[in-house]
């Protein structure tokens, strides 16, 4: 499946004019990727139906609406790389990466309109919910940067919005071009928003303790950011009152050097162990994600799609 989304995508004409607004778009579909999104609406597909092509459209929709959230993250996050190369904003300027991540959105949907029509009619209003929320999720992450606290629900609720619907859209598009019964979709639904946390849990912990090499970005940029990571919000909750001061001064210090403001937060969050309190959840959420596809009565084998939610949890299994 990975091969034929990468040939797809390979064979799209981005050298068209204006370049400056094309050739962006070209170079970051370009840079790789997992290609996590598309390959979900192919297995959502070829759950109900041998010919899981038939969704490869709809797989390329999303894989390009993906991306254009990736480059206006970016310019929002003020991230210098992404996938080990120069974020857009960064190559060119945050204009041609604003332009460029808005041209993307119009062809997710260009793409979209490939599916047969009859199809169309119940993927494209998912579609288009899935795309509002996870810019309600963008925006809910945003607020948080400047919060002093906030709850565990509240977390919760900005990454199934910024992270979790995205996946479970995915699935559910998938699910619905191989026929798939009403019933059965919305349990993969389900089952995608779970995938989809822990999904999101593994990044905020990654985003720590991960191997820049293999992360694709600079280590503790969700620090630098103040962003409420779940590693931030359950520390500031559980902390003790001394604790919670140190933490808060560090992360809203100017004066402390990068390197130093991760090693002092990254040092906090170990001795109140957030890191083994992080895979905790992420056991639970797989846990719930699997409860949820046993559900799914699918005509072809549902192990793929165990074996990747596996790997996206990272869980060691």
């Amino acid at each position: 499946m990975q091969t034929i989304i990468q040939k797809y995508l390979a064979n799209i004409n981005w050298s068209i004019t204006p370049e400056q607004l094309y050739e962006p778009i070209g170079y970051t579909l370009e840079s790789g990727g997992k290609r996590i999104r598309p390959q979900l609406v192919l297995m959502g597909c070829a759950l109900f139906d041998s010919d899981f092509k038939k969704a490869l459209d709809a797989a390329i929709a999303v894989e390009i609406f993906h991306n254009f959230t990736l480059l206006h993250d970016d310019v929002m996050d003020h991230a210098e790389m992404r996938r080990n190369r120069p974020t857009v904003h960064t190559k060119w300027d945050e204009n041609t990466a604003i332009l460029s991540g808005d041209a993307m959105l119009i062809k997710a949907y260009r793409f979209l309109e490939k599916i047969e029509p009859e199809k169309l009619l119940k993927v494209l209003p998912i579609f288009s919910e899935m795309a509002l929320q996870v810019c309600e999720g963008q925006q809910y992450d945003m607020n948080f940067e400047n919060s002093e606290e906030i709850g565990e629900d509240e977390y919760f609720k900005m990454i199934r919005l910024k992270t979790a619907v995205l996946l479970a859209a995915s699935l559910q598009i998938g699910a619905i071009i191989g026929n798939a019964s009403t019933e059965d979709a919305h349990w993969l639904y389900e089952f995608g928003i779970a995938i989809g946390i822990a999904f999101q849990l593994r990044d905020d912990y990654l985003d720590v303790y991960g191997d820049p090499k293999i992360f694709g970005k600079k280590i503790g940029g969700d620090i630098l950011c103040k962003k409420k990571s779940f590693l931030l919000v359950n520390a500031l909750k559980t902390a003790k009152l001394w604790q919670k001061a140190e933490l808060k001064e560090i992360i809203n210090s100017d004066a402390l050097p990068d390197d130093e403001k991760i090693a002092k937060v990254t040092a906090i969050y170990n001795t109140m162990e957030i890191p083994q309190l992080c895979e905790k959840f992420i056991n639970n959420y797989m846990d719930k994600a699997l409860t949820y596809l046993d559900k799914v009565n699918a005509r072809f084998p549902k192990q793929p799609l165990i074996d990747l939610a596996i790997q996206l949890s990272g869980r060691k299994e």
